[in-house]
């Protein structure tokens, strides 16, 4: 048997590929008809290369088995039917997630000087008062292009009518772009023939953008600026990605201990050689273990007076320590008027429609219908902490009303989304999965989006939890031209 397409059901829901009618999308009618010709054992052999292939590759995640310092390093689960968006609308998702990143660094500037925009009356203060990634530590400080968050993840869904928003973004140490490279490696080994089917615009230009953007941060005069990549270590759950992006963009993989800031405030990297000046350093590690002289004294993972380096102009570092300050899911509330504000322009993607759980109308109204909503944490990533209502029992909700009401400045809320489905092979049957997508925008002296990004999907059936760390996987995401 092949997959029957004839009984594919989307459940009322905005199908990626298959619309109501039961034919393909503009631009999926090659997919489909490729995918109708493979019987089951030729499906089930692809999805077999394609896990010998993600092992063969080293392709991994770490997850914490939950008992102390315990990890587990798993294959990256991916589903081989592709996601395709069309080349029309991405250019559309472009400009608008540039527009953001522009609007977004324009506020984490003005934060860390003037505050003009609390002065304004936009924003009120006691967001950044009790925000617990606002850095005091970085008044003042002015990174080169004025730009603090040079990798940003934003994470898209489509709600049911087929309307693109943003979820949230993500501006600290946002990660899963190797898996999004890696994931068109293995598609390329699986599905060769599908490739000569379809224009698919290209993602492994990510690398030296990448690098083209660190190095147009370089403070010092140098023509060939020392990038490296800070690393926790090889048990944090993102180290094959440190590893990756490090030997692609030709950077030393460090951790903390191999740097040291020296009299004269420059970062300098041990080697066997002597100490090497870095002049670049991506950071994959979260401000609060950056610099033990500054934030907590106690870290291991981070390199003493890095803060005073960078503050000297004598090293750059991205992601820019407190642009987290921009991360907190309850500013994210506030970007539509930060949009307009800084640019004077209207948001080109919308956000989820939220609720702020400190003001008291919008808390009541959050309190009142905790069964119709999903309350998320300012500050949890990796979908952790959050309470999905809908499918909560009457315990959750009773426990996060009393978390609510005792420090509601720590939560938001937003509608549930009929979240889209796009068709992934389950057995040897495609059936309809919930997913986001989560592109990559660079900024240094210029801006750059990833044509194409992460999409990840929920691979439990109703399920809306898209995170590989809670039994998500992924697909290879097709930025295609009309057929």
């Amino acid at each position: 048997m092949a997959i029957n397409w004839q009984t594919y059901q989307a459940d009322n829901v905005w199908d990626e590929l298959i619309a109501p009618n039961g034919r393909a999308r503009k631009g999926g009618a090659a997919l489909k008809t490729a995918l109708g010709k493979l019987d089951d054992s030729e499906l089930l052999e692809r999805r077999h290369a394609a896990e010998l292939a993600i092992r063969s590759m080293g392709i991994t995640f770490t997850v914490y088995s939950g008992e102390g310092s315990d990890t587990i390093d798993r294959d990256w689960p991916f589903d081989i039917i592709p996601r395709l968006v069309m080349k029309t609308e991405w250019d559309e998702i472009t400009k608008g997630l540039i527009q953001r990143v522009k609007a977004l660094n324009l506020f984490i500037d003005d934060i860390y000087h003037k505050q003009q925009i609390i002065e304004d009356g936009v924003l009120p203060r006691q967001y950044i008062d009790k925000s617990k990634d606002f850095r005091p530590e970085c008044m003042g400080i002015s990174p080169p292009h004025g730009m603090w968050a040079h990798i940003c993840g934003s994470d898209l869904v489509r709600g049911g009518d087929g309307t693109m928003y943003v979820l949230e973004d993500n501006l600290r140490v946002p990660s899963g772009v190797s898996y999004m490279l890696e994931n068109r490696e293995v598609m390329k080994r699986v599905f060769p023939e599908l490739f000569s089917d379809y224009l698919i615009h290209p993602v492994d230009d990510y690398p030296t953008e990448l690098a083209k953007c660190l190095r147009s941060l370089n403070p010092n005069n140098n023509r060939s600026p020392q990038l490296a990549v800070l690393t926790p270590g090889i048990y944090n759950s993102a180290y094959f990605e440190h590893a990756y992006l490090a030997n692609a963009m030709a950077a030393e993989l460090v951790e903390g201990r191999d740097l040291e800031v020296g009299k004269d405030d420059y970062l300098y990297m041990r080697t066997i050689q002597g100490l090497v000046r870095v002049d670049v350093l991506y950071r994959r590690i979260d401000d609060s273990f950056l610099d033990p002289e500054v934030f907590n004294p106690e870290s291991a993972l981070g390199v003493p007076g890095i803060m005073r380096a960078w503050r000297a102009g004598k090293v750059a570092l991205a992601n820019a320590p407190g642009c987290g300050v921009a991360d907190d899911k309850v500013i994210y509330t506030y970007v539509p008027d930060i949009i307009e504000y800084y640019l004077g322009e209207k948001p080109l993607i919308s956000n989820v429609p939220s609720y702020r759980c400190v003001e008291k109308d919008h808390r009541d109204y959050v309190l009142d219908n905790l069964d119709k909503l999903v309350v998320k944490p300012a500050n949890e990533s990796g979908g952790y902490g959050m309470l999905i209502g809908p499918k909560a029992s009457k315990k959750e909700r009773d426990q996060f009303a009393r978390q609510i009401r005792a420090n509601p400045r720590n939560y938001m809320a937003q509608p549930m989304l009929n979240l889209s489905t796009s068709p992934t092979l389950i057995d040897a049957n495609a059936e309809p999965r919930h997913l986001d997508l989560r592109p990559f925008i660079l900024s240094g002296a210029n801006h750059y989006v990833t044509t194409g990004g992460l999409t990840r999907v929920a691979m439990r059936k109703g399920s809306i939890v898209v995170n590989s760390s809670q039994g998500g996987g992924s697909k290879d995401t097709w930025v295609v031209d009309p057929q």
